[in-house]
């Protein structure tokens, strides 16, 4: 007789066993949010102000009343342990009290006036004593700043095209929504209304493949590598030795620029992947919680970068540059930049969250191998991800067949069922400075509890 067929270890009958309990066990917790969501969703396209808030595996989403430091508290009353955290907007806790402060003190000084502050000019350099000598500019959100980023080396390089990797995230920036198929460059599935040929300016390669990344180089129309340190949008993504140095190196040897994108990876350290590692890019983006919530994201620039961009400038034609918007730069942003990076996301709060994480990786390693299941759990920082596949995985396309939505979204209904959020995409969980111990501890035993359940069908 052949073996029963499984999902990523687990009997098929089963999950689906599991997850409708779970399923009916949310529902009927939630009788506010039902009616709340009844009575106020119809002037919402499918009843969500922005399309992600459906991306959660409960029956309908939670309607937040607040959410204070780790934890979230919905409209029935459920406090939750927090590790989503806004998929990162708020990896240093919800409200830090010195951004609440300084929100209160800038409201009554003016939102938006397309002006430098004092506060504009003190969130410059901290930003260069934090991420390193960049020339700054600021915009609303992390696909902007790789927009722009990406706009800068086409302009001083004259080049089109820029190299991703596949299964890369970069926001919504068009020119990145490219994968591979069959070993070819295509438009990614999926994409809503797409009007023009996405791979005239873009050509993809598997993440850890140096080989392939010359290839494309050699071509002599790339004019930059947009990459993250880390593959954090998909399942993990380790860089191997040398790999990160090797693009370095191929950028320089073929004419094109180095952009790293630490929208995530931020939560390596003081500084991100790129100073804790000591990487060399030529344009540097950072995003979503280095304001600690308040919309914001940066992009920089070596002088050697920045000085051919101002003979560029120089030279090219009057008139719109096509980068930038009314209210990036607003005096709201810098207030709440200047707090984050001076009282906020300090050596010692990162010193917290690493040591937090680490304490739930191992946690999370031991469940999987007391339930038999053939995952593993992966970090880089306060970044932690259990992946329903072993590991560690080498690039893109690994990565997608180590996705198992049935599974994960299971495992994430069943962790909000015993009072813990995480994030939608990926099983990503993140600890923050003031994520406590007993919160990690309480993850643990949730998602040790809810596999266990999953694995033994003997279990009502």
């Amino acid at each position: 007789m052949s073996p029963r067929p499984t999902v990523a270890g687990l009997d098929p009958a089963r999950i689906e066993t599991v997850r409708a309990r779970e399923a009916a066990r949310f529902t009927a917790a939630r009788p506010r949010t039902q009616a709340a969501l009844q009575a106020g969703a119809a002037p919402w396209l499918n009843g969500v102000p922005m399309h992600w808030m459906r991306d959660w595996p409960s029956p309908f989403p939670l309607v937040v009343a607040e959410a204070k430091g780790a934890r979230l508290t919905d409209i029935d009353g459920h406090v939750l342990d927090d590790f989503c955290l806004g998929d990162t907007g708020s990896m240093f806790g919800h409200a830090p009290p010195a951004v609440a402060r300084a929100i209160r003190a800038q409201a009554g000084r003016g939102l938006t006036y397309m002006l430098p502050s004092e506060a504009a000019l003190k969130a410059g350099a901290l930003m260069t004593e934090r991420f390193g000598p960049f020339l700054w500019q600021v915009t609303l959100s992390a696909t902007d700043a790789n927009r722009h980023a990406l706009r800068i080396a086409r302009a001083i390089t004259g080049r089109r095209r820029v190299l991703v990797f596949n299964g890369c995230y970069h926001g919504t920036l068009e020119d990145t929504m490219v994968e591979l198929s069959n070993g070819r460059t295509v438009p990614r599935q999926g994409l809503v209304g797409q009007g023009f040929d996405l791979t005239e300016g873009a050509v993809c390669v598997e993440f850890n493949d140096l080989d392939a990344v010359e290839a494309a180089l050699a071509q002599g129309d790339v004019a930059a590598i947009l990459t993250e340190p880390v593959m954090t949008n998909s399942c993990m993504v380790l860089p191997e030795p040398g790999f990160l140095e090797g693009l370095r190196a191929l950028a320089d040897r073929h004419g094109a620029l180095l952009i790293i994108d630490e929208t995530h990876t931020q939560s390596s350290g003081l500084g991100g992947y790129t100073r804790v590692h000591g990487l060399k890019p030529d344009l540097f983006v950072i995003g979503k919680c280095v304001a600690g919530g308040m919309p914001t994201a940066l992009w920089g620039m070596t002088e050697a970068v920045a000085a051919r961009f101002r003979a560029y400038d120089a030279a090219r034609a009057p008139g719109h540059s096509g980068m930038g918007t009314t209210l990036a730069g607003n005096p709201m942003q810098f207030a709440c930049l200047a707090a984050t990076l001076e009282e906020v996301a300090t050596e010692a709060a990162f010193a917290r969250m690493d040591a937090g994480a680490q304490r739930l990786v191992d946690g999370l390693s031991r469940a999987i191998a007391a339930a038999g299941l053939p995952w593993h759990a992966i970090r880089v920082g306060a970044r932690v991800e259990f992946i329903c596949a072993p590991g560690p995985l080498r690039n893109g396309t690994e990565a997608a067949e180590a996705h198992h939505p049935v599974v994960e979204s299971v495992v994430h209904l069943g962790l909000l069922n015993r009072g813990c959020l995480i994030a939608p995409f990926h099983n990503m969980m993140l600890v923050s400075p003031v994520t406590t111990r007993r919160q990690i501890d309480r993850l643990v035993a949730a998602f040790t509890d809810i596999v266990t359940d999953l694995k033994d069908d003997s279990r009502a």
